[in-house]
């Protein structure tokens, strides 16, 4: 069947648009920060044959995991078991999905007796059970980290099925906040389902499904596109998280990428065994580490479906860090996942100098805390930090920034106060955290949280304090971060993946990392160093000991002469 240009981007179009009413309406209907206002979920259409077709815009990080997890989902639950107004509840993370918090809700899309495809939502949920409030605690094996799900119909022709229900509320501390969440998925997906049915309405189904296959066809024709413009070969590199929460010994991740026009390889192979430790990756998230980087590489306008995933082979070897299997935890294989990331970029930075940044702060950042309240009953609250975003080819890094398909929003000081006991003293950039270079990397951001009633069990999950983001090509890596407990005896520090008790009056700060320099740091323009000393971003002595700028900050100018000097030294 032919379609003209005209009917071909409506439908197109309509698709996505159905997705992003589909993140509208879970996020207004959340109960959460987590989700109605950080938008820590994702949303995306498939077709009958488990092909992904439109995606909505929201956690990157999800998109390129439920590619994975939603065929895997449908396949092993039984799509002939899956009937009009069903929708099927899963988080399992072996073999196809993520951390637990991670739960996925996929529906049938019929139209006159015939199934169309599916429409999916994955959204984090602040607390799933396990041994921690927020459910991120350091653990040993993916049965301590909270209520594993496997596919199964929490929701039959329309309505809750009440058995499961329970038994899914009942392993949950937050049950008000994740019931109402849980619903918000439910209604989302009935969002989508309508303006499926809408679109088929209007146009017929065998018009949608013709649009459909050219769709994945144009994108498949723009991404070879794309690639050819690549330069083709083969690169390699190694990276490491920084602990894994039970030793000092680092772990390590390796990616060899080839670039080629008929479509893109990533070896993930040759990475370290998994640990018993929370830092293990699994095949989806490793996945989406991949996807993600390679659409970083081509035109941001080009759409992400099956067309685009086509041209994407991701090897990795079972039973390793980047592809965990059963029973390893895997509650922060979303750090790692971002890790990775950082590692595909720093192979391809040879090659792409103008297309990839210096380290950025490659870590989710997780915090999460909860307690049993008088008032509030047992509550859980869950967010992520921004840090420095790594020094690019001509600009410098964005400051406090999330990254690398992390997209999600901050958590409002007014509406955290509000709903939580718990006060954020502190909200404000790390001066001197950047990365020197002729284009700096983003400052870090420190947000300090004190319990004024307690105990509190708070979690930290996260990375980068032991090694800031690296430099490239001349540039300083990042100041690493530091995670502090402030008592009445004084600050210790904590590690990035530890679970302390926080008592009344007690104070948790983080102090997320710089991102990496670009060039060398005195070939930076003496005016950017000026602004920003008197931005308060960079110390006077910063300033004049690395970049090798004097800056008279009385008359808030650049001392040319003494710069001149300071600069021949280090030619000399």
């Amino acid at each position: 069947m032919s379609l003209d240009p005209i009917t071909f981007e409506v439908v197109r179009n309509a698709l996505v648009a159905a997705t992003d009413e589909m993140v509208v309406s879970l996020r207004r209907a959340a109960y959460s920060t987590n989700i109605k206002t950080r938008a820590d979920f994702s949303c995306a259409f498939f077709d009958a044959d488990l092909r992904c077709i439109a995606q909505g815009f929201t956690q990157p990080v999800h998109l390129g995991s439920m590619v994975q997890q939603v065929p895997r989902a449908v396949t092993e639950y039984g799509a002939e078991n899956i009937g009009p107004g069903d929708a099927i509840i899963t988080n399992d993370p072996f073999p196809s999905g993520v951390h637990l918090n991670d739960v996925s809700l996929v529906s049938p899309v019929f139209w006159d007796g015939e199934l169309v495809g599916y429409v999916a939502n994955l959204a984090h949920h602040v607390d799933v059970g396990g041994g921690a409030p927020a459910s991120i605690g350091a653990f040993r094996e993916v049965f301590q980290e909270g209520l594993i799900i496997p596919p199964v119909k929490v929701v039959e022709a329309g309505a809750l099925v009440p058995d499961v229900w329970k038994l899914v509320l009942a392993q949950i501390r937050s049950k008000h906040e994740t019931g109402g969440d849980l619903r918000a998925q439910v209604a989302a997906n009935a969002t989508g389902i309508r303006r499926v049915g809408a679109l088929l309405e209007r146009h017929g189904l065998g018009t949608v499904r013709a649009a459909i296959d050219e769709l994945l066809d144009y994108t498949e024709r723009r991404t070879r596109a794309e690639l050819a413009r690549l330069p083709h070969g083969s690169f390699e590199a190694e990276g490491y998280v920084d602990s894994d929460g039970y030793s000092d010994e680092r772990v390590r991740l390796h990616a060899r990428v080839e670039l080629r026009a008929d479509g893109v390889r990533f070896d993930i192979t040759d990475s370290e065994p998994q640990r018993r430790a929370p830092v293990n990756s699994t095949y989806a998230q490793t996945y989406s580490a991949c996807a993600y980087a390679l659409k970083c590489l081509i035109d941001p306008d080009l759409p992400v479906n099956d067309g685009f995933y086509r041209l994407l082979q991701v090897d990795t070897r079972p039973g390793t860090i980047a592809h965990a299997e059963w029973p390893a935890p895997v509650v922060g294989g979303w750090e790692t996942h971002t890790r990775l990331v950082e590692v595909i970029f720093r192979a391809l930075s040879e090659a792409l100098p103008h297309g990839v940044p210096a380290g950025t702060k490659g870590m989710m950042c997780h915090a999460g805390f909860g307690g049993v309240d008088p008032e509030l009953g047992y509550w859980c609250f869950l967010e992520t930090f921004g840090g420095g975003y790594g020094g690019r080819f001509r600009s410098d890094g964005p400051d406090a920034v999330q990254a690398h398909g992390q997209n999600t929003e901050n958590a409002p000081v007014e509406e955290t106060e509000r709903g939580y006991p718990v006060l954020v003293e502190r909200l404000e950039l790390v001066e001197d955290s950047e990365g020197a270079g002729r284009y700096r990397g983003g400052l870090g951001l420190r947000k300090d949280y004190r319990f004024p009633r307690g105990p509190v069990t708070f979690s930290v999950l996260a990375d980068r304090d032991k090694e800031g983001p690296w430099g490239l090509f001349g540039g300083l890596p990042g100041r690493p971060a530091e995670y502090v407990l402030q008592t009445a005896e004084g600050e210790r520090r904590l590690g990035a993946k530890s679970t302390v008790e926080v008592q009344a009056g007690e104070l948790v700060s983080y102090r997320t990392c710089g991102g990496g320099g670009y060039g060398p740091p005195h070939e930076r323009d003496p005016e950017l160093v000026l602004r920003d000393v008197v931005d308060g971003k960079v110390s006077v002595e910063r300033a004049r000991a690395v970049y090798r700028v004097a800056v008279d900050m009385e008359a808030r100018r650049v001392d040319e002469s003494e710069t001149r000097k300071l600069r021949a030294e280090v030619a000399r």
